[in-house]
């Protein structure tokens, strides 16, 4: 079994994973009918953690239970206390999963902790801006690997925006393959623009598998 790990930590955006990890768990619009993608939190400690918006999770593992071969994908949100030496552990983690072909995601706060660890000195990326990086990274120094883009993947490295979080969600899942093409782009264009033609495109995309 494979899973999508989501890193969560206090004062995490928990708005950012919303589209990602509901795509993934519940598997609704995946080409292979009845397969998931089952999402399992993890944490520094197992002890509860707050959202930004004051939801608290109880992690399912640490960092150190997670494995390299049951995992899909890590994704790292954003939060504003990645600073904190408590969660150098998932860095690490991350920087070994690339190093052994797998793929990490992170979407704002997240891209200055890989920042600051060297993660991105030589991979094409993005954040919420160059000067933010450089402005809480004193370790960074991938200024010249930086992309004035919405979202960047270099390789298996996925990093975007603070608004960037819908643009996230559709690279994970055309990165893991599990949309058809046509639903992908009708599922983004529906949740993007709110127009209800979109979502009768995807549903019409879904008829040829029976479900």
């Amino acid at each position: 079994m494979k899973y999508a790990y989501a890193y969560v930590l206090d004062s995490m955006a928990d708005w950012e994973l919303g589209f990602v990890i509901a795509e993934l768990n519940s598997g609704q619009y995946f080409k292979n009918q009845g397969s998931r993608i089952p999402v399992k939190t993890v944490g520094a400690s197992k002890h509860p953690i707050t959202t930004k918006g004051g939801m608290k999770i109880l992690p399912d593992l640490t960092v150190d239970e997670m494995s390299h071969e049951t995992s899909a994908i890590l994704l790292l949100p954003g939060a504003d206390h990645w600073i904190e030496p408590e969660h150098a552990a998932i860095v690490e983690k991350a920087k070994q999963l690339l190093e052994a072909g797998g793929i990490v995601a992170a979407i704002c706060g997240a891209t200055t902790a890989l920042a600051n660890s060297g993660l991105l000195d030589n991979r094409l990326h993005t954040s919420n801006s160059l000067e933010y990086l450089s402005m809480f990274c004193p370790a960074y120094k991938g200024a010249a690997c930086y992309k004035d883009e919405k979202i960047v993947t270099d390789r298996n490295l996925i990093t975007t925006s603070a608004a960037g979080g819908l643009l996230f969600a559709r690279e994970v899942i055309a990165r893991l393959d599990l949309f058809h093409h046509e639903t992908l782009e009708a599922w983004f264009n529906y949740f993007n623009t709110g127009d209800s033609k979109y979502f009768y495109t995807m549903m019409e995309t879904l008829q040829g598998v029976k479900r």
